[in-house]
């Protein structure tokens, strides 16, 4: 009987190989008779994006942004109803890793019931910036939702225009990135400038970083914070290439580079070498200028964290804010496997680096910021539970202006004008238009955060525990969100000072809901 098996699969085997030959020869026949065939399957390769996400992917299956995130990205940014029906068609049993927020019977916080509720409620900070170390311009961001590091450059100049024109409509920060301040980022949104590994708009003729230019710089405009990039999260650990072709006269006069010349960002800083020189370097800055500094990395080693805490632990230096970036992260081209596997996901990496300062006392000293989808309202939240103080949004933001995630943001040929350096294309962007709707995703966002808040018994979502967020693990099994992490119970949440002053702050700021008139035969 084995033997008549055997002889069965082997014959099944030779019409499968002789069907699969035929197969191939007749597609190089038909390619060689007829090339214009050929040609059409690249061209349908090429457009397959568009193909699977206007008419085969359903709704929660694209990436990085499902058809679901988009929709509510897109109806937030136009004042559309962003509210969905029928119930949730996630796979919520069978998908391991799926957070569930725990709301409250009873709390000190009670969400109103109007869909508008919250809506233009301002949503700031619950630590003030710089005021641990005594910074001179030490402050409390106004807004909890900010827009993250986009250069102009890898962003056309009407896209960064749109964006820090939403910022100032819906008073948040705008991050320059590492491209320099240009004129687009002069239209009232208020700065954090971030400096890089080529120290684009205060360098010197050599590439030099110049101190008396940053000085002149954030001088003469509106800047709140300086942030030095040590890593992103869409390619961490390398540098960057702008061709000479996208370096144009504009570009070449915001960074302080040769027009038309390739631009080169080096993958490490000249002005510092290891965590000492780094701390030496901040206090240099601060001091000089007298804004809150902080850092901004994605998460490989942990060694640097180790040290980095350690040397602050001691005294006399340290860093104002940490600004962590997941390896989900993606407005920057790299190399397939760095956008893939290299640096740790959000999650992972940031409850890392927050566990190493609180096990040292130092995370109610420093202003912790997320970035990596985090300006979708569960990933948010579950950023606040495990010690977010801010989240930082910039795919989510790039939507928001028109974004249709064609994932072309590397070739120059962005068909809504925004990652792009084509005049012709970026023609097509309105900042007017689209600032309008950047400002209306961020405060949109920045409404669920509240009301989920609320729903959780808290007056602001920095007030959100670790204990509020479950983490489904099974069919039938969870745990929750401190014990996935190991946090202690007190890791996560503010100083009791700063969340007496943030409830204190909410009180005026957000109108609470409640019920009926109670009846004669209420008992409490």
């Amino acid at each position: 009987m084995n033997r008549g098996i055997r002889a069965a699969a082997a014959g099944l085997a030779a019409v499968a190989a002789v069907a699969t030959r035929d197969l191939v020869q007749r597609e190089h026949t038909l390619l060689r008779n007829f090339p214009v065939v050929g040609h059409a399957r690249y061209l349908l390769e090429s457009l397959g994006p568009e193909l699977r996400q206007y008419l085969v992917a359903g709704n929660n299956e694209e990436r990085p942004f499902t058809r679901d995130q988009r929709r509510w990205v897109y109806a937030s940014a136009k004042g559309e109803n962003n509210y969905f029906g029928f119930g949730t068609d996630n796979d919520l049993e069978y998908t391991a890793g799926y957070p569930v927020i725990k709301h409250k019977t009873f709390g000190r916080a009670v969400p109103a019931s109007d869909v508008h509720a919250g809506h233009g409620v301002n949503l700031p900070a619950a630590k003030v910036l710089g005021a641990a170390r005594g910074r001179r311009h030490a402050f409390r961001p106004a807004s909890v939702v900010n827009i993250s590091a986009m250069s102009f450059g890898s962003l056309s100049g009407a896209a960064v225009e749109a964006l820090n024109r939403g910022a100032a409509l819906a008073g948040c920060l705008h991050n320059t990135g590492e491209g320099g301040l240009s004129p687009h980022h002069r239209h009232g949104g208020e700065l954090v400038f971030q400096l890089g590994t080529a120290y684009f708009g205060c360098r010197d003729e050599h590439g030099r970083f110049d101190l008396q230019r940053l000085q002149d710089l954030v001088a003469g405009a509106p800047v709140r914070a300086l942030e030095i990039k040590l890593s992103q999260g869409a390619k961490p650990g390398l540098g960057g290439v702008l061709p000479a072709a996208k370096v144009s006269a504009e570009i070449a006069a915001t960074r302080g580079i040769p027009e038309g010349r390739d631009c080169i960002s080096p993958s490490r800083h000249a002005e510092f070498s290891d965590v000492d020189s780094l701390l030496d370097w901040v206090e240099l800055l601060a001091e000089a200028t007298g804004l809150p500094v902080g850092i901004k990395s994605a998460v490989g080693d942990m060694a640097f964290w180790e040290e980095l805490t350690d040397r602050m632990a001691a005294g006399g230096r340290g860093v104002d804010f940490v600004t962590i970036d997941g390896g989900e992260g993606g407005t920057g081209a790299a190399p397939l496997i760095f956008t893939d596997s290299v640096s740790l996901p959000f999650q992972v990496g940031f409850a890392r680096v927050y566990a190493t300062f609180a096990r040292k006392g130092l995370h109610e000293d420093v202003v912790f910021i997320g970035g990596g989808k985090l300006g979708l309202p569960d990933n948010g939240v579950v950023a606040f539970a495990l010690g977010c103080d801010m989240v930082n949004v910039a795919r989510e933001a790039m939507l928001a202006i028109g974004c249709i995630q064609a994932q072309k943001c590397h070739t120059d040929t962005c068909p809504t004008g925004i990652a792009t350096q084509n005049a012709w294309l970026a023609h097509g962007l309105d900042p007017a238009l689209k600032s309008v709707r950047a400002a209306n995703y961020v405060q949109t966002l920045r409404r669920d955060l509240l009301k989920v808040a609320e729903a959780c018994g808290v007056e602001h979502p920095g007030l959100i525990d670790a204990g509020a967020v479950e983490v489904l693990t099974g069919r039938t099994a969870s745990s929750p969100l401190h014990e996935v992490y190991g946090y202690h119970p007190s890791w996560g949440l503010p100083s009791a000072a700063d969340r007496a002053a943030i409830a204190a702050i909410m009180a005026g700021e957000s109108p609470q809901g409640g019920s009926a008139p109670p009846s004669p035969d209420a008992v409490g």
